[in-house]
């Protein structure tokens, strides 16, 4: 690119506008605010609706021609930087960032992206989750948007193993002498001594005017050292839950059958990325092992306070912690197909099936009047249970699923859901969704290919078998559809409480209650693409109801989330799963 051609190109980004679009809460409702920096103070300003999309346009076309601009640099001369840890800056740094160019972020990128341009000083930002969730890429993207002299000040670190803090606090100073302002160390819990000393960083640096921001996977040990050591002198994002409408916009992949089987990392096979984490069930063992289970050992294997976590501390002495914390995935996994294949398949569900294969067009068939669904059924949840008991080679206490169970919830692996029973408001219950769905599908789907392969499930005809494979993949989705919904909505409706409610005979798969309103909706979440009226039988029930009133307020809405067209049948509203996930976004 010669002089003229960059004269060119500056000259257009002078022309649109500047800073960023970020999302603010206002009485509980969202608007949208444009921010900017002028004269090194944070500026902003209400969007109105009929400027927001050109107003996005434009700032998407600046940031697209500045990365231009910076993927083909004038020379420089060579870095006077000598430090200990790898790091990149200037040339390097380029070429770093150039790959993440024009790649869609993430929506929690707004926070880190108001860290670094905001008044906000004295405080370290952590960007931390698990593995393959996109802290790495959001860091390059950060990079990506600086302007020139941003840029010029920036530095990125690749912290490893080897590295300690007193040669981290010799580089930072070294980097400071040197006018940089904006740092960004990379796996920076792979250190042995973080945990113990990260207040260097928010008490010397930041508090300088250095904006420090430290990424990991080591979930466990960035929630130690808030607690040992930064206390409020940091801004925490965790990246781990990512939500349907981030899957369908950021990656590209769309379908609610597409984000079950691979939900949960920004790995998925298609445009920008690789193949799928959870495509075969080594893969997802694998990610289980390198994500989950290495990283509270890792934590375990640094901190020195005994009071966290100490029952998963035996275990890790005794080689047996990657173990139990695998059972207890797998457990939750079992116990969520052992429900789908003891639920009772309801005669007119299955009636409705049958009547339409009898009558499909291309092939009919008459399957389901013979098959002895029941026997199937049966046969599978025996197989099922014996295997669950054979698998069991560690002995592991309530104490120990209780510590694992909250270390996973603190990773936002997993969420209970609330289960309120209309007998017995009592009765505490819920039940725990794993929020990578691809991580839960692949091990169901294994599961049950290994016990088709059982000789008495072979002695049945292949018509039966796969039928009976067929209706347990599909309650897999069905069930696995209805958690989704359930969790996604819980996160977004901070301002209602969200739970399955329970009759002594049917539920409502989704209540949300407003309390300030006294008021609810209910809701039937079906894994279908036809809308039939069987499927809203529920929340026509006079006497269900009558008692939901009673309980939870006006009913202002009766709804059906499915896979079909979003549409009005029979006084009920028919919502489309993909535009009900992607619209509690907004």
């Amino acid at each position: 690119m010669n002089e003229a051609e960059r004269r060119e190109i500056q000259a257009k980004i002078d022309a649109l506008p500047v800073g960023g679009i970020t999302m603010k809460t206002i009485n509980g409702r969202k608007y949208p605010y444009l921010q900017w920096t002028e004269d090194g103070k944070q500026r902003g300003r209400r969007v109105h609706e009929e400027e927001l999309e050109a107003l996005r346009a434009g700032i998407e076309e600046r940031k697209r021609l500045q990365a231009l601009l910076r993927s083909e640099p004038v020379p420089t001369s060579v870095s006077p930087l000598q430090l200990a840890s790898a790091h990149r800056t200037g040339d390097a740094l380029r070429a770093f960032i150039r790959p993440v160019l024009g790649w869609r972020k993430r929506d929690c990128f707004a926070v880190l992206h108001d860290y670094l341009y905001g008044d906000l000083h004295d405080k370290v930002f952590i960007l931390y989750g698990l593995r393959r969730t996109g802290k790495t890429t959001m860091i390059r993207q950060a990079i990506a948007e600086m302007d020139e002299a941003m840029f010029a000040k920036t530095a990125f670190i690749q912290v490893t193993a080897q590295n300690n803090l007193a040669q981290l606090n010799q580089d930072l100073r070294a980097l400071e002498r040197h006018g940089y302002r904006y740092i960004f160390l990379d796996e920076v819990t792979l250190m042995e001594d973080f945990i113990q000393g990260a207040a260097l960083f928010s008490d010397v640096f930041a508090a300088s005017g250095m904006k420090i921001v430290l990424s990991g996977t080591d979930s466990l040990g960035f929630v130690f050292t808030e607690d040992e050591q930064l206390y409020d002198r940091c801004v925490m994002l965790h990246t781990t839950l990512i939500p349907y409408r981030e899957f369908d916009r950021v990656l590209g992949v769309h379908g609610i059958d597409e984000y079950i089987r691979y939900g949960g990392t920004m790995s998925v096979s298609g445009v920008q990325y690789n193949q799928p984490t959870f495509a075969t069930k080594q893969s997802t063992d694998e990610y289980v092992d390198s994500a989950i289970a290495r990283n509270i050992q890792h934590s375990l294997r640094y901190y020195q306070y005994g009071g966290h976590f100490r029952n998963l501390y035996a275990l890790y002495e005794r080689n047996e912690l990657t173990s139990a914390i695998n059972r207890i995935i797998e457990d939750i996994n079992h116990a969520f197909t052992l429900e789908v294949l003891t639920r009772r398949f309801r005669s007119h569900d299955l009636r409705v099936s049958a009547a339409n294969l009898r009558r499909d067009r291309t092939n009919p068939s008459d399957i389901l009047d013979r098959v002895d669904s029941d026997a199937i059924t049966e046969k599978l949840r025996e197989l099922l249970e014996i295997r669950n008991k054979e698998e069991q080679t560690v002995a592991i206490t309530d104490v120990h699923r209780r510590e694992i169970k909250e270390y996973l919830d603190l990773l936002d692996l997993t969420f209970d859901i609330p289960v309120i029973h209309m007998t017995d408001f009592n009765q505490a219950d819920s039940r725990t969704v794993i929020t990578q769905p691809g991580m839960r599908y692949a091990q169901a789907e294994a599961l049950i290919s290994q016990l088709i392969q059982d000789d008495a499930f072979r002695a049945y005809d292949l018509s039966e078998r796969s039928w009976a494979v067929d209706r347990i993949l599909t309650e897999v989705k069905g069930r696995m559809m209805e958690d989704i919904v359930l969790l996604e909505t819980q996160t977004a409706r901070r301002d209602a409480k969200v739970f399955h409610l329970q009759f002594s005979v049917g539920e409502f798969d989704m209540v949300v209650f407003s309390p300030s309103t006294a008021s609810c909706e209910i809701y039937e979440i079906k894994h279908s693409v036809e809308a039939v009226p069987e499927q809203a039988r529920h929340l026509t029930d006079e006497k269900k109801c009558a008692e939901t009133t009673a309980r939870f307020g006006t009913i202002t809405g009766r709804y059906v989330i499915y896979r079909g067209k979003t549409q009005d049948v029979g006084g009920i509203r028919y919502l489309n799963v993909e535009e009900y996930l992607i619209a509690l976004g907004r």
